[in-house]
């Protein structure tokens, strides 16, 4: 079985064309165009091998790589995964109502969480097509600003991430 490295091209039966972006002990982190990254194991045999790229003893990112990540999340082409912050993790989200003869509701925090990064990835691609719509410039930046009011008004979730660079960022006052 040949191990293959960073950079190889795939196409895998279910998830189509995809990169070779990390490898681990037993398996790859592997960027699909459609599906984001999902990690596959090495042994795995029935995907065909588009470029073949041998695998370096010491693998890392390099600069091009990392490029080349940005620009697919930038154009929405890389569902990455964000991960919920450790403390959270396995919790409960109760709303509890003032009336006690109301039942409370009770939700994963897991769950909770997957629904505000869909918010986030979201408000990601409407702001990407506002910017590369026909409208006037006046009128996307009259857009703009209500997606940066909206991402100002999601920062009381940022607790939930566990890295700072997923955090909503609203207009600095």
């Amino acid at each position: 079985m040949e191990i293959l490295g960073v950079g190889s091209r795939v196409k895998h039966p279910a998830y189509g064309d995809g990169v070779i972006i990390r490898l681990h002990q037993a398996a790859y982190d592997v960027t699909f165009t459609l599906y984001g990254i999902k990690t596959v194991g090495k042994d795995y045999d029935k995907w065909e091998v588009v470029e073949a790229i041998a695998a370096e003893s010491d693998v890392t990112f390099t600069e091009a790589e990392k490029s080349l990540l940005r620009i697919l999340k930038m154009y929405n082409a890389v569902g990455e995964t964000v991960p919920l912050g450790d403390k959270w993790i396995g919790g409960k989200l109760i709303f509890q109502p003032e009336d006690p003869d109301m039942k409370a509701k009770e939700m994963d925090i897991d769950t909770f969480f997957h629904k505000v990064v869909m918010v986030r990835d979201r408000l990601r691609v409407m702001e990407q097509r506002v910017n590369s719509s026909q409208l006037s410039d006046e009128e996307k930046v009259n857009l703009q600003q209500y997606i940066t009011r909206i991402y100002g008004s999601l920062t009381s979730f940022n607790i939930l991430f566990k890295y700072k660079d997923d955090h909503f960022k609203g207009t600095k006052s």
